[in-house]
């Protein structure tokens, strides 16, 4: 999750933004509609809550900030995984450190390493694979104003014990999701992080990548980009019938309008994406398939229509004051971590319920629970039982990393 700029410059306020560009015919707005519950196959319930990070069962070596936050577990080996950021604040801080803990009972957790650059550090993601345990995270710059990616690194568990930290190709590469799947690590990222906030209409790069050992990335399909536009963070699920559902973080300028990008291949051919544009921001998407649903956890934008910016705004063509507008109303409005699915047959998102949530909140990751119709989700908030907190007040206070069970029931 990027570092929000708490600040805009007057040199950004003169900041042109170029020409638009013709709006490609495969993208197509959702249709807009009141937010109300949708559910589809299941009723979903959250059966409870618990607080991990800080919590009773840490080890003794972890040393925590204010702020803990970008998260990802994984299982591997018997055990089960958790990485996490922890800081003084939600910004770019030389403070930041990653931990990684490992726990038999998700109750009690074992230390395992940490990383600790004096530079920020976000973005950690596991992939599984059957030999080995991988790390990828992203390394960033200090100012905690700006987003400078400077490269992402990789480090692996196996029979031996930690590895030593390796830096990998492309250096404003930021990986969003990996996954191991059928004898290949599927990654998620972008680049161009950079030009999210200066205005430049410079696009930026989805990529989605495989590998089969987890260390050499290629692309999926024949081009080099998933999407080339304002979008960033995204994950996808896999339908029964092989095709791709892709959810899009877009908040750069877009030729076909910023909030989220919900796109599907059909029959996993990426090469022939099609989106449509969401005025809804699900930031820090997760995207999972269960029971023949797509579902989608991300940040819910508590306002009148949950809205980042105006569906009636072509943010191509707008000077760069609107665009700071929208930035500062969304940063000054409260948020949930929301569950949401995706309705196949009109590919749009339909609203189901908020977890436990408040303030600065999501970054969600998921693991299978203790029956086939249960959930564990992890994610990071605000104190989800206290005074409601605006986005840039959760920011600047203290996050902590809560453990959800959820279960999904037959309708």
């Amino acid at each position: 999750m990027r570092p929000y700029l708490p600040m805009i410059t007057a040199a950004l306020l003169a900041t042109a933004c170029e020409e638009p560009q013709a709006r490609p015919a495969h993208l197509s707005w959702v249709e807009l509609r009141p937010l109300v519950s949708e559910p589809g196959r299941h009723d979903v319930e959250v059966l409870g809550t618990d607080a991990v990070v800080p919590g009773p069962g840490l080890p003794a070596e972890v040393t925590l900030g204010a702020s803990n936050n970008n998260l990802d577990v994984a299982r591997w080996n018997g055990r089960t995984y958790l990485v996490f950021r922890t800081a003084p604040d939600h910004f770019a801080n030389t403070a930041t450190r990653l931990y990684v803990v490992s726990s038999a009972d998700e109750s009690t957790w074992r230390y395992e390493t940490e990383f600790a650059y004096d530079t920020d550090l976000r973005e950690p993601r596991f992939a599984a694979l059957p030999d080995r345990l991988v790390l990828y995270f992203a390394v960033l710059g200090s100012n905690p104003l700006r987003f400078e990616p400077m490269g992402w690194r990789r480090v692996e568990l196996d029979a031996n014990g930690w590895g030593t930290v390796a830096t990998m190709d492309g250096l404003d590469r930021i990986p969003w999701r990996a996954r191991y799947e059928d004898g290949e690590v599927l990654m998620t990222a972008y680049t161009g992080g950079e030009h999210v906030y200066d205005f430049s209409g410079d696009p930026l790069e989805v990529e989605f990548l495989r590998s089969t050992d987890g260390r050499n990335f290629t692309p999926v399909g024949s081009r080099p980009s998933l999407y080339s536009g304002g979008s960033s963070e995204t994950d996808w699920a896999r339908a029964a019938n092989g095709d791709l559902y892709f959810v899009m973080r877009t908040e750069a300028l877009d030729p076909s309008g910023i909030g989220s990008k919900i796109c599907v291949a059909e029959g996993g051919d990426v090469d022939d994406l099609y989106c449509r544009t969401d005025p809804k921001k699900y930031d820090s998407p997760l995207v999972f398939e269960h029971d023949g649903e797509i579902y989608l956890i991300g940040r819910r934008n508590l306002t009148d229509t949950g809205y980042y910016g105006d569906p009636g705004t072509d943010y191509t063509a707008a000077i760069p004051g609107d665009v700071i507008l929208t930035q500062l109303e969304y940063r000054n409005a409260p948020k949930r971590c929301a569950l949401w699915r995706i309705v196949k047959s009109e590919l749009r998102v339909a609203y189901l319920m908020d977890l436990p949530s408040n303030g600065d909140t999501c970054f969600a990751s998921i693991l299978d629970g203790a029956t086939p119709d249960e959930k564990v989700v992890y994610n990071y908030s605000s104190d989800p039982f206290g005074p409601e907190l605006t986005w840039i007040e959760g920011q600047e206070g203290e996050t902590n990393i809560y453990r959800h069970v959820l279960r999904f029931t037959r309708r």
